[in-house]
C-alpha cells in the first residue's frame, strides 16, 4: 500500500507539473521510474554482489591468510626414518634395531643372558668376534625362531622377539652398558623392517627381507647377521647425527656474533672443549666404526657382502655419512677460527704486558739517571 501511494503520489505531481508549462516546452523526463518490481530486482543483484566479494574474501583468506603476504611452513621435525610401518601380514614378521649405548661388555652379558634363559648359537664363524648371537623361545609368530644380534659397538637388532622379552632384554642389557643413551633417543631412533620366509634367493626387496624358505638354520643365521649389521650402522649413525646436531645448535650462535661485531663470550676453556667434542664424534663416525669400508668378514662371502651392501643402499648410509661428514668439516672451521681468535688475543695481551714492563723499565732508568 505504502509503495502504491507513493507511485500514485508521483504521478500526480508531474501531472500537475507539466499542466503549468507551455506545449512543446515541458518535454517528458528521461529517468527510470522505480517501481517495486524494479526496486526488488536491484536489491537482489546488490545482495548477489556482497555475497560473492565476501565469499572470495573469506577464500583468499583460507588459502593464505591476507593477500599479498606469504604465509610461513612449521618447522621441520626430524622423524625416524622408518616408523609409519603398515600392518603386518599374517606371516609377515618384524625385525628391530636399537642403539642404546657406546660399547657392552659382552663376556658378562653372555652368561646373564642364559641365567635368563637365553641360548648362545655358538655355531657361528669365529671372525664375527664383535656379536653375541642369542636364541630364545618366546617367539612373535610360529613361522621363524626367535633371534638376537647384540654388537659390542652397543647396538641390538631383535628377529621375530615379542614385545615382552624385547623389553626383559633391554633391562638386562642397562647393567652392561658403557657410556649409555637417553631412553627415550633410544626408542625414537631406531629401525624396523618387516621380514618373511618363502621362495627364492633371499634379499631386500621393496622395504622388505625375504627369507629362501630351503635354507638350513645356520645359513639363515648368517643372512640376518649381514641384515643385522647394516641396520645396526644406520642406528648407530642416527645417534650420532643427533650428537651432531647438538653440536651444531650450541654453537650457531657464535657466526652471528661475529657478524654483527660483538664480543663472542667464550674462553679458552670452552673452546678447547668443543674442539674436544668435535674430535670425539669424528673418530667414531670415520675410525672406529665400518661405516666407511666393508668389514673384513664379507671378504670371502659374496653371497652375504651384497645382501649388506644391498641394505647399506637402501637404508641412505652412504650418503649421510656423506653429509655428516660435510657438517663435521664446517663445524672444525669454525671451531679453528674461534681457538685462533683466542690465540691472537692473548698474543696481543702478552704484547701489551711486555710493552708495559719495558716503560716501567725506562721509567726507573730515567729516575736513576735524574736523581
Amino acid at each position: 500500500n505504502i509503495w502504491r501511494d507513493g507511485t500514485r503520489n508521483c504521478h500526480t505531481g508531474l501531472h500537475n507539473h507539466r499542466c503549468f508549462l507551455p506545449r512543446g516546452v515541458c518535454q517528458r523526463p528521461r529517468f527510470e521510474m522505480l517501481t517495486p518490481l524494479n526496486l526488488k530486482s536491484k536489491t537482489w543483484s546488490l545482495q548477489m554482489r556482497l555475497q560473492s566479494t565476501t565469499t572470495a574474501s573469506m577464500s583468499v583468506l583460507k588459502q593464505g591468510g591476507m593477500p599479498g603476504k606469504r604465509t610461513f611452513k612449521g618447522p621441520r621435525t626430524k622423524q625416524p626414518s622408518r616408523t609409519s610401518q603398515p600392518s603386518l601380514e599374517e606371516d609377515m614378521m618384524q625385525c628391530i634395531a636399537y642403539a642404546t649405548a657406546d660399547q657392552y661388555h659382552l663376556p658378562t652379558l653372555c652368561h646373564d643372558l642364559i641365567a635368563h634363559g637365553f641360548v648362545e648359537i655358538k655355531e657361528f664363524p669365529r671372525d664375527a668376534s664383535n656379536v653375541l648371537v642369542m636364541g630364545t623361545e618366546n617367539a612373535a609368530k610360529p613361522y621363524d625362531s626367535g633371534t638376537i644380534f647384540i654388537f659390542r659397538e652397543g647396538s641390538v637388532v631383535f628377529w621375530n622377539v615379542e614385545e615382552k622379552t624385547v623389553k626383559t632384554v633391554m633391562r638386562i642389557l642397562e647393567q652392561h652398558e658403557i657410556q649409555p643413551y637417553e631412553v627415550a633417543l633410544v626408542h625414537w631412533e631406531n629401525e624396523e623392517i618387516s621380514y618373511t620366509v618363502g621362495e627364492g634367493n633371499s634379499k631386500l626387496h621393496r622395504g622388505i627381507f625375504l627369507f629362501n624358505e630351503e635354507l638350513d638354520y645356520d645359513h639363515v643365521v648368517l643372512e640376518k647377521f649381514a641384515f643385522s649389521n647394516a641396520l645396526s650402522l644406520s642406528v648407530k649413525l642416527a645417534i650420532w647425527e643427533v650428537s651432531l646436531d647438538n653440536f651444531v645448535e650450541s654453537i650457531q650462535s657464535i657466526p652471528e656474533m661475529l657478524k654483527s661485531g660483538q664480543r663472542v663470550k667464550l674462553s679458552r676453556a670452552e673452546v678447547m672443549q668443543k674442539i674436544g667434542e668435535l674430535f670425539s664424534l669424528r673418530h667414531c663416525i670415520n675410525l672406529s666404526s665400518d661405516l666407511l669400508i666393508t668389514p673384513d668378514f664379507y671378504w670371502d662371502r659374496e653371497d652375504l657382502e651384497q645382501l649388506y651392501d644391498k641394505t647399506c643402499q637402501f637404508l641412505n648410509i652412504n650418503r649421510r655419512v656423506k653429509v655428516v661428514n660435510e657438517k663435521l668439516q664446517h663445524c672444525t672451521e669454525l671451531t679453528d677460527l674461534m681457538r685462533n681468535h683466542l690465540s691472537e688475543k692473548h698474543s696481543l695481551r702478552l704484547e701489551w704486558m711486555i710493552v708495559v714492563l719495558i716503560a716501567i723499565e725506562v721509567m726507573f732508568e730515567l729516575a736513576r739517571v735524574i736523581f
